[in-house]
């Protein structure tokens, strides 16, 4: 039986569409596919190489290329997954005969353990906004809630007014794909919040905005305002080279489990879908916990 035809260019169109439509992913998401899958197709166009005679030996081609080029290890497992994820969309939708990706392995050996900061290191960067100034007043809050919900950049951008509860202390948060979780919030987030809506959002509020934590000329913030606020406070502290957009979400289940909090709860909490996910932060706590026992037991 023939195979309908597709070009690159409309099997990735397809594919995002399904991804969107079909499977709901956010739209960060989606836009990270099509990034990675938009690498390979200008691959497979420079190459000149058929699009219906793709092989396992092309895309190794193209992963180690990417490798050369400096892409971390983790980037390099979401790269796999996504081709492992588009090719099967494509074989399912009938426009290729066999899947060439289907033998491709992300070992768990490539993925570095997530980076965190220690309690005291969280302190110092939390105490770094200047509350004298209405913006280091914002900053406090918005690193409070990052670091006391385990919050998303992106989510804590879209957070909503509504959505938060200072008086019971939780939170209402709409992750990826659109899943909604309920996320407790200390007290210490929920202070730094309310003296932010008592003093300072009603400064910069045009009156028609729903996200809680706006930029001085009233706006929503974006990802990338949010983490450009946080690098330039972590370089006041000297902690710049351990920030990363996840440091405080990291921080906040490690902090969790190295406590005694269970791996459901802290599961639920950071919006992960498969536990397995979530269990990479009880690694960090085995290997801390070795590093303390070799350096302190007399016999280790």
């Amino acid at each position: 039986m023939k195979l309908p035809s597709s070009s690159p260019e409309d099997s990735l169109r397809l594919f995002l569409e399904y991804l969107a439509v079909e499977k709901g992913l956010a739209r960060n998401t989606v836009t990270s596919y099509a990034r990675d899958i938009r690498k390979f197709v200008d691959f497979v166009k420079a190459g000149k190489i058929a699009w219906n005679r793709i092989s396992e030996e092309a895309l190794v081609g193209f992963i180690h290329r990417e490798s050369k080029a400096g892409l971390s290890a983790r980037s390099l497992a979401r790269l796999i997954s996504a081709l492992r994820s588009f090719f099967k969309f494509l074989v399912l939708s009938g426009f290729l005969k066999r899947d060439p990706s289907s033998q491709l392995t992300t070992p768990s050996t490539w993925l570095a353990l997530p980076k965190f900061l220690t309690v005291a290191e969280v302190e110092e960067l939390l105490r770094t906004p200047d509350e004298k100034k209405a913006h280091g007043v914002r900053d406090r809050a918005m690193l409070e809630v990052l670091y006391g919900s385990g919050l998303r950049v992106s989510e804590l951008a879209s957070l909503k007014l509504a959505e938060v509860n200072l008086e019971d202390g939780f939170l209402v948060c709409r992750g990826k794909g659109g899943k909604e979780r309920i996320v407790p919030l200390g007290r210490s987030a929920c202070g730094a919040v309310k003296r932010y809506l008592a003093e300072v959002r009603p400064l910069v509020d045009p009156g028609d905005r729903e996200e809680l934590f706006l930029s001085r000329r009233g706006r929503a913030f974006t990802r990338q305002g949010l983490w450009k606020l946080l690098r330039q406070h972590a370089g006041k502290t000297g902690l710049a080279a351990k920030i990363s957009p996840h440091i405080l979400r990291h921080s906040f289940a490690t902090h969790l489990l190295e406590r005694g909090a269970d791996l459901r709860s802290v599961q639920l909490m950071l919006g992960h879908s498969q536990i397995t996910t979530t269990q990479i932060y009880t690694h960090v706590s085995r290997e801390r916990l070795r590093r303390v026992y070799d350096k302190f037991h007399p016999r280790a």
